[in-house]
């Protein structure tokens, strides 16, 4: 295949050292026929792809709270603010809460943070999570997921939620 040089305005510069291009090559493949482009690769891998940090967060976020027995996620002091986030008006709940991740240009690692429901069996949900991530992150991102660790920081107790404080005076 031979490489011809044909001006484009999405380049900048000569590339030809005469000044006759703006820097874009077309292809005259077999037969000579120029102007004709020939490309051997599919359209759909001529280019990269680059997935953000966030988006597997978020992605791995949801994806772990789908799991029954995942009351919330994070530590002690991003749950606090969360919850005080959260109540703003407007404010939306932050899904990237409690998830950690390290994405390459193939393959991410994730870290969660959960807070089960009391009387669930913590290696139940973690296992279910754990599925449900990588499910979720591979499915969508195309990335392989080569871990995915859980650490659970809190059980939730029935009645933690009270909004009201216990009247404890004596009448």
């Amino acid at each position: 295949m031979t490489i011809t040089q044909e001006k484009t305005p999405a380049r900048h510069g000569h590339t030809d050292g005469t000044g006759a291009g703006a820097g874009s090559a077309t292809a005259t493949g077999s037969g000579g026929r120029a102007g004709r482009t020939e490309v051997t690769e599919p359209a759909g891998t001529r280019g990269r792809t680059v997935i953000a940090d966030a988006v597997v967060v978020k992605i791995a976020g949801r994806a772990a709270r789908e799991v029954p027995g995942v009351h919330d996620m994070g530590g002690g002091l991003s749950r606090t603010l969360g919850a005080v986030r959260d109540r703003v008006p407007g404010g939306r709940p932050q899904l990237g809460r409690g998830v950690k991740v390290e994405v390459g240009e193939r393959q991410a690692a994730i870290d969660v943070e959960l807070v089960v429901e009391y009387g669930v069996p913590v290696p139940d949900v973690a296992r279910d999570v754990r599925e449900n991530v990588i499910g979720a992150v591979e499915r969508i991102t195309g990335l392989e997921v080569v871990e995915v660790n859980i650490a659970v920081t809190d059980v939730h107790l029935p009645g933690d939620d009270r909004d009201e404080p216990t009247d404890t005076r004596v009448a």
